[in-house]
């Protein structure tokens, strides 16, 4: 595999390759827990942090994957309504401004990662530096904001051929 078909494969498949060890190490974490709990009368507080931080991860890392398929929850009953052209601008208007929000936020959510690091908090179960768990959050909005240029890329390039806009996967219809 080249370097270019290994950059494309992240690309398309990124966000899987990060969530599915985490959704493993969250169910792997909540059994062990479980069973320690009802049949060893034994209960660790590391393992709440554990699955708690890994699905942090795991929403940040999904937030990114539905900006790029299009899956977070809309109302779009005007966008059947207009033509090719129309629904891009709404598309392309609605990705700037959650690119300008993602980046706010982005900027803003960089303070407690560096906080924590400044003056080394830990987590009180695992006893390991704090910002390795509050890095999720600037993590997301990064992934956030790559996938948003790619959209408006998509669209800008989809409007300029004439092509169909990407209007996403619908979960009904």
């Amino acid at each position: 595999m080249g370097i270019k078909a290994f950059f494309l494969e992240i690309d398309r498949n990124g966000e899987r390759y990060l969530t599915l060890p985490l959704y493993t190490l969250v169910v792997i974490t909540i059994f062990m827990e479980v069973f320690r709990r009802f049949f060893l009368s034994y209960s660790s507080i590391w393992s709440e942090e554990i699955a708690r931080y890994a699905f942090i991860y795991i929403t940040w890392i999904g937030a990114a994957a539905a900006i790029k398929e299009r899956a977070h929850i809309r109302i779009d009953v005007i966008l059947p309504l207009l033509p090719n052209k129309g629904k891009a601008i709404v598309f392309i208007f609605g990705d700037i401004i959650t690119l300008i929000l993602a980046c706010i936020a982005l900027y803003w959510s960089m303070e407690p990662v560096l906080n924590s690091i400044n003056f080394g908090s830990v987590t009180h179960g695992l006893r390991i530096s704090h910002a390795w768990f509050l890095a999720a959050v600037p993590l997301g909005f990064t992934m956030i904001i790559w996938r948003l240029l790619q959209s408006m890329k998509r669209d800008l390039s989809d409007l300029k051929a004439g092509r169909s806009v990407f209007e996403g996967k619908k979960l009904f219809d």
